[in-house]
């Protein structure tokens, strides 16, 4: 397996031995920080029949996948949000560009300039905006809501488009959320920002990080269960 083509090697102060994340996109190996790359080579090498099964796996899922997202943006489709799904409905502006409102269903708001073949492609993006700055309220919201309960505080909330992770937790407390997670249901939201908010007090997975996550949120594993059946949907966007 040839290193610079077949993998990535990410170095992680929080990792204790070296562990294997295969995506979609990618095959990734975190690494301790001072782990040799010639151990990391050996144990790919001895992980190579592994990895491939991983990879096969991961396409068949992929394959599989459905997209939650509607063919074209036009009047009457739906658009996920929260878990749910709502109609869009599209009407004349005078504004300069596309503007999206939530009113019990999505409604974008089109110029008569826009109209034509493009007009799909602007909605999108128009709704892509529109959802990261929903995602960003909800992320303050609940911090705000979980952070003092066990001082565990942010220096920063960052929205993001990420391809595979759901979230991070920086070493200086610096925390990133992927926006794709406001389409899932709003429970699932909130245990994504308490896990990482959870990493402030704990850098890694042991029982102990477990045990807080618990405390915020006794029923974890439904909502990570949740996201872990449908998280490769969600991760195919708007």
């Amino acid at each position: 397996m040839n290193k610079q083509k077949e993998y990535q090697i990410r170095r992680s102060s929080r990792a204790k031995r070296a562990r294997i994340i295969v995506t979609a996109e990618k095959v990734e190996v975190v690494a301790p920080l001072r782990m040799p790359e010639k151990q990391i080579q050996q144990f790919m090498r001895a992980k190579q029949d592994w990895v491939e099964t991983a990879k096969n796996k991961m396409q068949q899922h992929v394959d599989n996948m459905t997209s939650l997202a509607p063919d074209s943006y036009q009047q009457g489709v739906l658009i996920p949000y929260q878990g749910k799904q709502y109609t869009l409905q599209v009407k004349a502006s005078l504004e300069k560009n596309v503007k999206i409102a939530f009113e019990q269903d999505f409604i974008a708001y089109v110029p008569e300039a826009l109209k034509g073949l493009g007009l799909s492609e602007q909605i999108r993006q128009a709704l892509v905006i529109w959802m990261g700055r929903a995602a960003a309220r909800q992320a303050v919201k609940t911090m705000d809501h979980y952070a003092p309960l066990y001082q565990l505080n942010p220096r920063s909330i960052s929205i993001k488009a990420q391809k595979s992770r759901w979230g991070s937790c920086g070493i200086h407390n610096d925390i990133n959320l992927n926006w794709l997670l406001i389409l899932a249901p709003a429970e699932v939201f909130e245990y994504v920002v308490i896990h990482e908010l959870c990493h402030i007090g704990q850098r890694n997975h042991s029982a102990a990080f477990w045990v807080l996550v618990e405390r915020h949120c006794p029923d974890y594993k439904q909502r990570r269960s949740w996201l872990k059946q449908n998280g490769a949907s969600l991760m195919l966007g708007l």
